[in-house]
Formats: C-alpha cells, sequence, structure tokens
C-alpha cells in the first residue's frame, strides 16, 4: 500500500487527491491572494486602459460626445500634419543629444569620485540632488528663470559686459536648454556606474600600467568594456525616459512649443491635441505611434547588445 497520505477522494470525480498537492494549492493560493492587489491595479489602470486607448486611437472622439469609428483616418493624419512631423523631429533631435551627453556626465563625474576622495557620501549625495527633485514643475521654473532674457545667467554675463542671448525666446538656443537640463540631472547614470567602477578587478589596470598603457588606453579597453551592461542599462532607461519627456518643454516653452516650435516635444504636442483640441482620438494614435517606436528603439538596443556589450563569465 502506498504510503503517500491521501486526503478524501474528490466529490466530482471521486479521485483521491494526495496531501503534498493539497499543501501545494494551499501555497498558490496564499501567493495569488498577495498579488491580488497588483494583478487588479494591473488590470485596472494599465492594461484597461491601454486596450480603451487603442480603441480610441481608431475613432473621433472630444471627450463630450461618443466615439465615432473611423479605422485608421486619425494615424493617415499624422503624416499630413506638419506640426506633428516637426514634434518628431524636435523629439528626436532632443534624444540623440541629451541621452549621449547625459551619459557621459554621469561617466566623467562617477570616474572622478572613484578615486578615493574625502566625503564621498556628500559629493555623492551633492550629484545626486538634481535627479531627486526630478523634471518637476519647480525645477522647470527655476530653468526657465535661469535662461530667460532677463534671467541669472544672462545677469552673470553682464558682470563681464557680455551682452547675453534671449536663451528660451531664440529658436536657435531655445532646444539646448531642455538638453542641458536634462544632462544636469545625471545622479541616477551616475550613481549606478559608480557601483559598476567599484567592482572592477584592479589587477587588470596594474598590469596595463605596466605594459605601459595610459589612461585613455586603458578607458577604451577596460573601463569601457567591462561597464557595457551598465552602459546597456542606463542607455535604454535614459531613452525610454527622453522619449516621454513632458513638464520641461512645457514650462520652459509657456506651454505651446515655442518659439516657431523649436521645443514642441512629441508628449507635448500630444498633451495640445487631446486636451488644448479636444482630439482625444488623435492623441490616442499618437500615444500609440511612440508606444511602438519606443519599442523599436528598445528592441533595436537588445539586438546590437550582443556586439558591444560583455558580460563577466
Amino acid at each position: 500500500m502506498s504510503s503517500t497520505a491521501l486526503k478524501p477522494p474528490d466529490a466530482r470525480t471521486g479521485a483521491f487527491i494526495p496531501v503534498h498537492k493539497r499543501k501545494r494549492h494551499k501555497h498558490n493560493l496564499a501567493g495569488y491572494s498577495f498579488l491580488a492587489p497588483w494583478l487588479i491595479g494591473l488590470f485596472s489602470f494599465t492594461l484597461l486602459p491601454m486596450a480603451y486607448s487603442a480603441y480610441l486611437s481608431m475613432t473621433k472622439f472630444d471627450l463630450l460626445t461618443p466615439p465615432q469609428w473611423t479605422g485608421l483616418a486619425n494615424f493617415k493624419m499624422l503624416l499630413q500634419d506638419e506640426r506633428y512631423l516637426q514634434s518628431v523631429k524636435v523629439t528626436l533631435i532632443y534624444v540623440v543629444t541629451s541621452v549621449p551627453l547625459k551619459l557621459a556626465a554621469a561617466l566623467l563625474v562617477a570616474m572622478a569620485l572613484n578615486r578615493g576622495l574625502k566625503a564621498l557620501g556628500f559629493y555623492r549625495s551633492v550629484f545626486y540632488l538634481p535627479s531627486l527633485l526630478g523634471a518637476s514643475v519647480a525645477v522647470s521654473v527655476m530653468w526657465r528663470q535661469i535662461f530667460s532674457q532677463q534671467g541669472l545667467l544672462n545677469d552673470f554675463l553682464g558682470l563681464f559686459g557680455i551682452q547675453g542671448a534671449d536663451w528660451i525666446g531664440d529658436p536657435r538656443y531655445a532646444m539646448w536648454t531642455l538638453v542641458l537640463l536634462s544632462a544636469w540631472q545625471f545622479g541616477t547614470p551616475m550613481l549606478i556606474f559608480l557601483a559598476g567602477l567599484k567592482q572592477l578587478p584592479q589587477d587588470l589596470y596594474e598590469a596595463a600600467a605596466l605594459d605601459g598603457a595610459g589612461p585613455v588606453r586603458m578607458f577604451f579597453k577596460i573601463t569601457l568594456p567591462l561597464l557595457s551592461p551598465m552602459v546597456f542599462f542606463n542607455l535604454v532607461l535614459e531613452t525610454i525616459n527622453a522619449f516621454q519627456t513632458f513638464t520641461p518643454a512645457y514650462v520652459v516653452s509657456g506651454g505651446l512649443g515655442g518659439p516657431i516650435d523649436s521645443t514642441l516635444l512629441y508628449t507635448l504636442y500630444l498633451y495640445l491635441k487631446g486636451f488644448g483640441s479636444m482630439q482625444m482620438g488623435y492623441a490616442s494614435a499618437m500615444a500609440w505611434v511612440l508606444f511602438a517606436v519606443i519599442g523599436l528603439f528598445t528592441a533595436l538596443y537588445f539586438w546590437s547588445a550582443r556586439r558591444w556589450v560583455n558580460y563577466a563569465d
């Protein structure tokens, strides 16, 4: 006779169920009970809104009247909208300039902090503080006060007899104020790089120094290859964040993407169409295009990672 403990037969099938399986079912039930709040939030606040947004992207909807089905008309209109194409151009410029600049600043500061400075915790906190504040309205207002024509930067330049430009009102410079704001908030990738630098084996640097390698060669032959997983991680996260940038463009540009749409980021134009012009169906179509573009960039990063990301065995 089997030594496995059995419970009474199941009322539906008449089969005997081992006790260990009954305990496993109880454990699974307990696990799902703890996951229930998260699962409810996932379906209620993420999946269902996404499904409804996908439906709205194929309708004409102004928030006041019922949606009217239009099929792919919204997506076709995107290609004929000059401001939309301008927002795509501006956003791509912002992403390809702000992300590399931010990561370069983060890595440079991380390498400086990794040289055994005293009061390392203090410096780390100081450099991380801008990222802790985030792209908030307060930070954006401060940035506008610094770079406006009558702002602090021009007041400082005036002390040396230099007449500053209208950094925000001139389309030649307006975008670069947003890029500079993004690069200034390099604290999060800096901490990730700093953690990676502290894990690098020092014997490799000692061997390279004995072979006559200089600091530049050590950086490109040792530091950068060994840090490539951190570079990849930061690159993916910062690219996604750059595509979703909204608050700085809205506050610094005055909410309209000026001057001459030079700061009309994609998410800002999406907001203007959805809540400014009450074209929620059109805005939903824009949102799904953005979702697809971010997914495409992420997929390209993962595809290319096999060629340049080195994981230690």
